[in-house]
């Protein structure tokens, strides 16, 4: 069945390739959906394609990966990841709002068939959702306001607040492994940033690629210090158990290696940043 999944994502492929333009403004690829006729009964796969749609969490507040745009539409590259899985489906991708704190909690209730949102694939995670991935490997860093000069990397955290979102892992990072910082956490990101400004804390901490589109839209405002202090894999989080939806995804995220889209995905939203990362192998755990 595996070979079938691959030919149908490489039909779907084949139509992305043939088209240059972009679906929308998320900077995946636009392609003709599938007949995905060989679909195993019974399957997410199937149960989807008959639907007509996948409801996908992503982030609507992270610049590059998943940021609402003015017509209320997310863009940035998890959205394009998330809408390679659509367009493997054959089916539209319908998109909602997935904050730190919601994911697992969405994916469980069955409010989100996917989430793709700057999830970092880790044990804790994995006890109650599976992944699918990793599709980009991310890492902590910092981030202070431009006249900051005594923050310069992770060993200058002691009694400095530290803010991040809730729930996430460069919080639980934070707290587990820098006793002397001050943890301050809200529900979001970019709730980190105002008080950034003001002066109430010293600097936000998450991964480099969000911290990278908030450094873009402020330039004058902050700068990003220090080195990469920990590596975090992003995966598609998805229903516990579900093995055959799983090796889907991983086929749909190599095949998009193979054929370009994964590249094209990332140079038309992140990568008008960030340079192009060597893709992660996907971990089919």
């Amino acid at each position: 069945m595996k070979n079938t999944r691959k030919s149908l994502i490489a039909l779907a492929a084949a139509g992305l390739l043939m088209l240059t333009a972009c679906n929308g403004d998320d900077g995946a690829p636009e392609g003709e959906p599938v007949d995905p006729a060989e679909f195993p009964e019974g399957s997410t796969m199937q149960q989807l394609h008959d639907q007509g749609s996948i409801t996908i969490g992503t982030k609507f507040d992270q610049p590059l990966f998943g940021l609402q745009g003015p017509d209320g539409t997310p863009v940035g590259f998890d959205v394009s990841i998330g809408q390679l899985v659509a367009d493997a489906l054959g089916v539209e991708a319908e998109f909602v709002e997935a904050q730190t704190p919601q994911r697992e909690n969405l994916i469980e209730n069955g409010s989100v068939d996917i989430v793709v949102a700057t999830y970092t694939i880790n044990d804790t995670r994995k006890e109650v959702v599976d992944f699918a991935g990793p599709y980009y490997i991310a890492g902590q860093s910092l981030m202070v306001t431009m006249d900051n000069d005594e923050i310069s990397g992770d060993d200058d955290l002691d009694g400095k607040r530290v803010c991040s979102a809730d729930g996430s892992t460069p919080a639980q990072n934070i707290a587990e492994n820098y006793p002397e910082a001050e943890l301050v956490t809200y529900g979001a990101y970019t709730d980190c940033l105002d008080p950034l400004r003001s002066g109430q804390v010293d600097a936000v901490t998450t991964d480099n690629v969000i911290l990278a589109g908030y450094v873009d839209e402020s330039p004058d405002d902050f700068k990003i210090v220090g080195d990469l202090f920990t590596e975090e894999p992003y995966g598609i989080g998805l229903a516990k158990g579900d093995d055959e939806f799983r090796d889907f995804i991983n086929d749909v995220i190599e095949e998009s290696y193979e054929n370009g889209n994964w590249e094209a995905a990332w140079e038309n939203t992140a990568g008008t940043v960030l340079e192009l990362p060597e893709p992660p192998a996907v971990d089919r755990y």
